[in-house]
Parts: C-alpha cells; sequence; structure tokens
C-alpha cells in the first residue's frame, strides 16, 4: 500500500546511519571512480543504461544521497541491498554499460523505490521518492518502467540471494577493518524537495531541494 507522505511523516529522533548504508556506498564510490576512469581511457559505453544518465555528475556525494534516501522514505535498509542486488544484475546483464558518475544517482532511486514496493507493506508513492531524488514525477515514473524492463521485470530477491548479498557487503566490511554485522530488520521514517538531481549536501528535517 502506498503512502502519499504529506500527513504521516515521522522523522527519527536521533538518526544513525546503518552499517549497510556505509558499506554500500563504500562499494559503489569504488565502482564509479573506477567505471569513470575506464570511460576517460576511451572504454566504449553500452547505451543500455542511457535513461539513467544526467547531463553532469550531481554535486550530492554517493554517501550522502544513500543517506538522504534513507532518512527521508521510511525504507527498511533491507531495500538497500535488494536496490544493489537489481543495479548488479544489471550491469552483469548489460556488461557494456557501466555504472558511472552519470547514472549512479538515478539507479539508486529507482532500485531503492523498486526494492521498497516489494518488501516494504507501506512505502511512500513515486512523487516523493522524486522529490527525496532530486528528480521529476515523470522522470522517476519512466525510470521504474525502464529499469523493470531492463530486468525483464526480474524483482524477485530470495531470501538465499539476499544473505548472499550481504555476506558480500560484510566481507567488504572486513576489507574496510569493520566487523559488524549489517543490518537485517526494517527501519521506517520523513522527506523534502529536489528538482534535477541536484542534492545540496545537506541535511534537515524535510528533504532540501536537489540542484544539478
Amino acid at each position: 500500500m502506498s503512502s502519499g507522505g504529506d500527513n504521516h511523516h515521522h522523522q527519527r529522533a536521533e538518526p544513525t546511519t546503518p552499517r549497510v548504508l556505509t558499506i554500500l556506498s563504500c562499494v559503489l564510490e569504488k565502482l564509479v571512480a573506477r567505471n569513470d576512469q575506464l570511460v576517460l581511457g576511451s572504454a566504449r559505453l553500452g547505451k543500455s543504461l542511457n535513461a539513467f544518465h544526467g547531463v553532469r555528475a550531481p554535486s550530492i556525494t554517493i554517501p550522502n544521497y544513500i543517506e538522504r534516501i534513507y532518512n527521508y522514505t521510511n525504507c527498511s535498509p533491507s531495500c538497500f541491498v535488494v536496490g544493489y542486488v537489481y543495479i548488479d544484475r544489471l550491469v552483469h546483464k548489460y556488461p557494456d554499460s557501466l555504472v558511472v558518475s552519470l547514472n549512479v544517482h538515478r539507479l539508486l532511486v529507482t532500485s531503492v523505490m523498486v526494492a521498497s514496493k516489494i518488501l516494504d507493506d507501506v512505502h511512500y508513492n513515486n512523487a516523493f521518492y522524486a522529490r527525496v531524488g532530486g528528480v521529476t514525477n515523470t522522470e522517476l515514473n519512466k525510470l521504474e518502467i525502464e529499469m523493470l524492463f531492463l530486468l525483464d521485470f526480474g524483482v524477485t530477491v530470495t531470501s538465499r540471494v539476499f544473505e548472499s548479498y550481504c555476506q558480500h557487503l560484510e566481507k567488504e566490511m572486513l576489507c574496510n577493518n569493520a566487523t559488524r554485522m549489517i543490518e537485517r530488520i526494517a527501519i521506517s521514517n520523513s522527506v523534502d524537495d529536489v528538482t534535477e538531481i541536484s542534492v545540496e549536501d545537506t541535511q534537515t528535517s524535510s528533504p532540501p531541494q536537489i540542484v544539478d
């Protein structure tokens, strides 16, 4: 069931970032840095993910963008793991298409939104996610359809697959001298305004505008 998002905003009293978000940010930052270098080195970029490309890379960092989505959308941390599964499926299915600084933000907000519809009993609607993600509602609607078709509507993630991705991320934590386990429970939360992915690197109780 979808929640409109205007009447029931519950900001976490003392927000703490789940460890899975921190490690996911680190993994994606490394991936994007490597792929950006490949593109600079004239690697041919496939067109499968073109719909997710912005004109330029947003100024907001990947960690701040992920934290923004988490702080405003009430989605459970598990949605980020499943969103990562979707992105990973895309890059395996379309190996010539890379996750780069021009598309990572749109891929993130779209994949997490789709995951929330699968995992969470109550979730915000597309318009709310668009505000949080710094894109228009029309664009996010198109990106959602694009992602579903690219995945051949393969949005089911079994508990076994989910666990394997959690273990993969936990191994990444060990590489970064962290030893805590990824949270495997759901949590919840509220948002503000954004347009054309341009989110400022600031946090307030309601989603500030994102500026490209």
